[in-house]
């Protein structure tokens, strides 16, 4: 037998004689109608787990938003500073910062079920020893690496969601999916602050509660949600037809054959994305856009609460209601990239398949300046434009057939690391400053950034041709 023969399908052959020991046959996929391969799964399948992974999305977004609002009665009950309790907030943002680094490769070596399984039901258990906590440092720690099992769901659930949906579906999918991240931070204020305030429950209850949703997802996930990554896949094929075919030892998958490399996954998922930032102007732009647009997310945290509540004397879970209202216009921003998906699909099918970078960026020219627009004259009515407009200027950039798995784990650990500080200063810039004059200074800096998405869209093919990384990575898929 040849080296290189493959077993196609998944049922075995009646014409494939024993293997010798050094032989193989490398276990592919029947066709690209394969049903096994997830884009053929069924609709209802590919839309429960979907919305499995995306709502444990959510429940990780919420959590890193939800102790804002306790944060008076926590300090008051553990006897620290709020300079201190904001630490709370900070540390869990910035676990999303290291998170990529472990489950990024757990992905790739182990595929997405386990780590998402094993970050949501860890991460309820670091939550439930936040909300136990007796001193500060307990809380603190157990908020960072809440975060780190949290980074889990912003790594792996975009590869879920383009491991069960094609270029004509991925789109709408990751939309959805940048909803769930953006509704968690922005409903956190309003129930943690009713939660809050009804004297049986208290702070503690505000992390019970998410912890309770972060075990019900990871048990659901655990025992109801498919493996989606097709190299394992194909190893449960494969296992199955050695079973079948008991002499045929070298039945194999790809994925058996890959061997741990503590450096090369190093060097993958933390040097190298820190690398592509120092040396890729076009992922560094992207990335600072996107990490602007996210830290504003937690910049109103402790904005919006001082606009309401200290200034206009609203209680804290009223005073959490306007954050709603940034929620609903989130809706108007998903329908309103979802519009575009019709055009987009035209032209893609025209263009056989074969996407072009720059179709996704047209939403962009319409989000930027309302973005800037909304950050000057409210303070967050126009945030809710750059939340949506963020992800499909990096849906560009991903499109580009750049290394995705870096790319990705370069923007969450930078944007992940500025976020973090926001909720360190923004109370302070808002009281020493003025509401009115803070949101005009963060519209000015939304404003600034407005030719980013505007030159990606009309210089995006040159900017792509001069981009080493780039280039690199088109012509290894040559």
């Amino acid at each position: 037998m040849a080296q290189d023969e493959k077993l196609r399908d998944g049922q075995g052959r009646s014409d494939t004689p024993p293997l010798s020991e050094s032989s193989e046959y490398l276990v592919t996929f029947d066709g690209p109608e394969d049903p096994a391969h997830p884009y053929r799964w069924s609709r209802f399948m590919k839309l429960f787990i979907s919305i499995t992974v995306c709502v444990g999305t959510l429940i990780v977004s919420y959590t890193s938003a939800v102790f804002a609002p306790a944060l008076e009665s926590a300090i008051a009950d553990l006897k620290v500073d709020a300079e201190v309790g904001r630490l709370g907030t900070t540390l869990y943002v910035l676990g999303f910062a290291f998170g990529p680094v472990f489950w990024a490769p757990a992905s790739e070596l182990w595929g997405r079920k386990w780590p998402l399984t094993a970050a949501m039901l860890a991460g309820g258990a670091f939550i439930v020893g936040t909300a136990v906590a007796q001193n500060i440092q307990t809380l603190l720690v157990c908020r960072f690496f809440g975060g780190v099992c949290g980074a889990s769901q912003l790594t792996v659930v975009p590869g879920v969601l383009s491991d069960l949906y094609d270029n004509r579906g991925r789109g709408v999918a990751i939309t959805l999916y940048a909803l769930c991240v953006f509704c968690g931070p922005f409903g956190a204020p309003s129930i943690g602050g009713f939660i809050v305030e009804n004297p049986s429950l208290g702070w503690r209850w505000t992390l019970f509660i998410p912890a309770i949703l972060s075990f019900a997802n990871g048990a659901l996930t655990l025992v109801c949600v498919r493996e989606t990554y097709a190299p394992c896949i194909l190893v449960a094929k494969a296992k199955a037809l050695r079973r079948q075919q008991k002499g045929n030892s070298g039945i194999r998958a790809a994925q058996e054959l890959v061997e741990f490399d503590l450096r090369r996954l190093v060097e993958k998922y933390f040097t190298r994305p820190l690398r592509m930032l120092a040396t890729e102007p076009i992922l560094l732009l992207v990335s600072l856009y996107m990490s602007f647009v996210y830290g504003l997310t937690y910049c109103l945290l402790a904005g919006f609460p001082y606009v309401f509540e200290d200034i206009h004397g609203m209680r804290p879970g009223v005073g959490g209601l306007p954050f709603l209202a940034l929620a609903v216009g989130q809706a108007v921003g998903v329908a309103f990239v979802l519009s575009q998906q019709r055009e987009y699909a035209r032209k893609l099918k025209e263009n056989g398949d074969v996407p072009v970078p720059e179709w996704r960026l047209r939403p962009t020219l319409v989000g930027a300046p309302v973005f800037a627009g909304g950050s000057s004259g409210s303070g967050g009515r126009g945030l809710l434009w750059g939340f949506f407009f963020s992800p499909v200027l990096f849906g560009w950039y991903t499109d580009c057939n750049v290394r995705a798995a870096s790319a990705v784990a370069a923007n969450i650990i930078l944007r992940s690391s500025i976020a973090a500080g926001f909720p360190l200063f923004s109370t302070q810039m808002f009281k020493g400053m003025g509401a009115q004059y803070a949101c005009t200074l963060l519209g000015g800096l939304a404003a600034l950034m407005i030719p980013i998405p505007i030159a990606f869209r009309i210089y995006g093919p040159r900017l792509r041709e001069k981009s080493p990384m780039l280039v690199e990575s088109n012509s290894s898929k040559a």
